[in-house]
């Protein structure tokens, strides 16, 4: 982004952040003038007392809540540090006028790399063999029989920029990939090479099922006892989208009643989760702490590319990645922006 240091003063208030420092951000925003301020816990209270002296917010994880949007009276942007949307009331703030921003085309290497290492350790159990070893206990005969991977059936659910990148690389390990998303042009599930099925197809053929859809009312608990009950019982399921797409009271009956085989799960319905989930405490369950959206340059390419859309509506160019569009045709739009 090529913008000239200004003299005029912006405020950008970031809610939280998963990374080491906010530097990356920092310098972004010094070229139009503007100063980051960092909330210290990201509670609503704390938001909602920082917010009116923004003219743009940053976001990670924390909520930017409708009452937080309301009371930031001077923002022009939000800006998703990521792809998902959940954790900002984007309706609040397309009916006020302001502007909307992600970036939906970081860490899908990373995440459809950490899919397939998921897969994998579920495939040949090897979190199951490492805690033997390390227990002293040289068994091979734990957990579910191990199949050969080469010939099985991986199915994505969503079929976006992820679930596209994970199809290749599961077919170099020889799985057949079948994939369902609304609205998914047969044509596109074939020019990669991937059979476009319904969903109680998806749940009846797969060996694997990989989750790659966004969090919207649709997809809440869309994984529920009914649908583990359709899946195979030597069937995995991997998830490295949102937690709440999956039920995970009915995950823990389908793991503990041999309904399924296993899972891999990155991400939870409670993060962190707490202590006493029986999830926790399962042989057939693989989790890891969202982490599946990491590695040193794909942080690094979020932090500047998040903090350059902020930058970007504040100064009156448009955004590259607006969700709430609608917000453009508005009578309410706050930022000035070069249509």
């Amino acid at each position: 982004m090529n913008v000239t240091k200004m003299d005029t003063k912006y405020t950008v208030l970031m809610t939280d952040y998963a990374w080491p420092s906010v530097e990356p951000e920092r310098q972004v925003l010094a070229e139009i003038g503007a100063e980051l301020i960092v909330a210290e816990t990201g509670a609503e209270a704390e938001l909602i007392a920082l917010a009116p002296q923004a003219d743009g917010i940053l976001t990670c994880w924390e909520q930017v809540t409708a009452d937080v949007i309301q009371a930031a009276k001077k923002c022009k942007v939000i800006g998703r540090c990521g792809i998902g949307l959940d954790n900002i009331d984007v309706e609040a703030a397309t009916k006020l006028g302001i502007v909307v921003t992600n970036v939906p085309a970081y860490c899908i290497d990373e995440v459809s790399d950490h899919a397939m290492a998921l897969l994998l350790g579920c495939a040949r159990k090897i979190p199951l063999f490492d805690r033997g070893v390390k227990s002293k206990e040289w068994n091979r005969d734990v957990g579910p029989p191990i199949h050969r991977i080469r010939g099985q059936t991986l199915g994505i659910i969503g079929f976006g920029k992820i679930g596209k990148s994970i199809a290749p690389k599961a077919k170099a390990f020889g799985l057949k990939v079948i994939a369902f998303s609304p609205n998914l042009p047969q044509q596109v599930a074939q020019t990669h090479g991937v059979q476009c099925v319904d969903f109680p197809e998806l749940l009846t053929r797969s060996d694997f099922i990989s989750i790659h859809a966004p969090l919207t009312p649709d997809t809440q608990s869309m994984l529920g006892a009914e649908e583990f009950r359709r899946m195979k019982s030597t069937a995995y399921v991997i998830n490295t989208a949102r937690g709440g797409i999956i039920d995970t009271v009915a995950l823990h009956e389908a793991l503990t009643e041999g309904w399924i085989a296993g899972a891999g799960l990155d991400v939870l319905p409670e993060e962190p989760p707490n202590p006493d989930d029986p999830l926790l405490h399962l042989g057939n369950a693989i989790i890891t702490p969202h982490a599946a959206f990491m590695s040193e340059e794909s942080i690094y390419d979020l932090e500047v590319i998040a903090a350059t859309e902020v930058a970007r509506a504040l100064t009156g160019q448009m955004p590259e990645s607006v969700v709430n569009p609608s917000v453009l045709q508005s009578a309410m739009l706050r930022a000035n922006l070069a249509k």
